[in-house]
């Protein structure tokens, strides 16, 4: 036995590595929409090659063979917002992320959070982490101001001309309004969560950013990081999950599950 261990550690730990890959692989690509593609297609494709190794259909496995290599580049050009989003996960870790948001300026937007609820004024808002927003900084109107709740509470009110967009925070301080963030793709079952939600959790896919959004039709505060949604938090449960992912970097004490 000894002697087995000794001369197949480096098997075991192959094996170790591949799982832990094929797991990772299946938690990012399973809320989305290209998993169903990607199920079909090896459905297909272990179907295709189970057959012609049966019956020895050589033409179907000459074929199988030879798109392969169009099959890998295929695949990288369809999950490319999937991949996106692994590669912003993999520098969100804490010790690649330097942004961290203060009590104060954490005060001020969740109080700001509570009276756009009481009033029903839809928000979304984007935390800068360690991954650079500027992309979706030029999307907007910049304005670079200190942060209170006065002015959070007038760029979201529905008369004026930067309530649509979202908010940019960078170091407690309010950077660019009226910003276009990308929507998700992920299915979610939960037909009441809208466009600002989706875009909550579109932001989050690209980079590490914290996105807190606010229910115009329910006042319901929401919290979205690394695509996944935390919907209908208190305000007391909303702090302790920010200050929860900006003390772990990554947040993995306590990942929110998609919301059904």
């Amino acid at each position: 036995m000894w002697d087995f261990l000794t001369s197949h550690w480096r098997d075991g730990v192959e094996i170790l590595i591949l799982a832990a890959l094929l797991y990772q692989g299946y938690l990012f690509f399973r809320a989305t929409r290209g998993a169903r593609i990607l199920t079909g297609l090896m459905v297909l494709l272990l179907s295709l090659a189970l057959i012609s190794q049966l019956l020895e259909l050589e033409v179907i496995s000459w074929l199988l063979e030879r798109i392969s290599v169009f099959l890998a580049i295929a695949l990288v050009v369809l999950f490319q917002p999937e991949l996106r989003r692994v590669l912003a996960e993999l520098g969100s870790h804490r010790a690649f992320s330097f942004n961290r948001t203060d009590p104060e300026s954490l005060d001020v937007i969740i109080e700001a959070m509570q009276k756009l609820s009481a009033r029903r004024c839809g928000a979304l808002l984007a935390l800068k982490r360690g991954i650079d927003l500027k992309p979706f900084l030029e999307t907007g109107v910049e304005l670079d101001a200190a942060m209170s709740v006065e002015l959070i509470s007038t760029i979201f009110h529905p008369k004026t001309a930067l309530h649509d967009g979202g908010l940019i925070i960078d170091q407690g301080r309010i950077r660019a309004a009226g910003c276009v963030f990308p929507v998700s793709q992920r299915e979610v079952r939960d037909r009441a969560i809208g466009l600002r939600h989706r875009a909550g959790m579109g932001i989050t896919e690209e980079t590490d950013a914290i996105a807190l959004i606010v229910s115009e039709e329910s006042g319901a505060l929401s919290l979205a990081y690394r695509g996944r949604l935390e919907h209908d938090l208190e305000p007391e449960a909303l702090r302790n999950r920010i200050n929860e992912i900006l003390v772990f970097g990554a947040g993995e004490n306590a990942l929110a599950e998609q919301v059904p």
